[in-house]
């Protein structure tokens, strides 16, 4: 009888980390192939349910058919095939990242040997990609994490999702960064009242007791709290039969420390308390302590 196939799709641009989250899936015991072309990925997938219970492979620009219908349709069975655990999980990176770590290791691009540029070859695969991006279950942001943060990234994911239950990512950054690009919602609060123009308050986030009662005295705060929470309770039962993995929802303000830490923190804590999978990630204050 064929056992039941934990399977994890790894892809996203060159450059952006797939090797990392590969090595980091070999650690907790998955079967893993690099570089799979995608017209054997089918027959693997069946030889793997009676061999390979956990099984990884990288997909990327050098692999992929030149229909990536194909790999939408794969998708889709694998979705509905009861003995397999599926989860696409897609890196990326800002262009100016990628061009950065292609000049420190001097690589050549895949996409360079039809005469592109560094930069006409990175923006050309984002354009190819496309498609595995918005049909992925999680998609994560390389740009500004370390091979340990990458990989614990990948590895909470894998781990964090025993029951195809939905986990909601709530993440706050600063929009000085650049929007998160790994979000499926992303909401402002730069409209908000700002408690940075408070000197004393400068030097405490989000998650502080001063931030917080700062915040308590605007009601317009609370309001703004409660239609998101509306708009995300209404769509939530959608998503969930859709059989995705994750939700990230990402909330932005100037600088990423006052009023997208409450807020995203203050979502969290709702859908903790209803019992969901949370993951809470603060992006800009996990980089000031680095």
């Amino acid at each position: 009888m064929a056992v039941n196939v934990e399977l994890v799709i790894i892809s996203g641009r060159s450059g952006s980390g797939k090797s990392v989250a590969l090595h980091s899936l070999e650690d907790l015991g998955f079967y893993c192939i690099d570089n799979l072309p995608v017209i054997f990925l089918r027959k693997l997938i069946e030889y793997a349910k009676d061999r390979y219970p956990k099984l990884a492979v990288s997909i990327d620009i050098r692999n992929i058919p030149n229909n990536l219908q194909d790999l939408a349709d794969l998708y889709i069975t694998t979705k509905k095939d009861p003995h397999i655990k599926s989860t696409i999980i897609f890196i990326d990176a800002e262009d100016y990242v990628l061009v950065k770590r292609y000049s420190e290791t001097r690589r050549l691009h895949p996409l360079s040997k039809s005469a592109l540029s560094l930069d006409e070859a990175i923006v050309k695969e984002a354009r190819i990609l496309s498609k595995i991006s918005s049909v992925a279950d999680l998609r994560i942001d390389s740009s500004s994490l370390s091979i340990h943060d990458l990989s614990a990234q990948v590895i909470t994911a894998v781990q964090g999702n025993p029951d195809k239950k939905l986990i909601m990512i709530f993440e706050s950054f600063g929009f000085k960064d650049g929007v998160a690009k790994d979000a499926d919602f992303v909401f402002d609060s730069r409209f908000l009242p700002n408690p940075y123009w408070v000197k004393a308050l400068r030097p405490y986030n989000g998650l502080d007791e001063p931030i917080k009662e700062f915040f308590k005295k605007y009601p317009e705060v609370e309001n703004y709290i409660n239609q998101l929470d509306d708009l995300l309770r209404v769509n939530l039962p959608m998503m969930e039969k859709s059989n995705r993995s994750y939700l990230t929802i990402a909330v932005g303000c100037t600088g990423g420390f006052h009023r997208s830490v409450y807020i995203a923190q203050s979502l969290a804590d709702r859908y903790k308390k209803r019992g969901c999978q949370i993951r809470v990630r603060h992006r800009s204050l996990a980089a000031l302590k680095k």
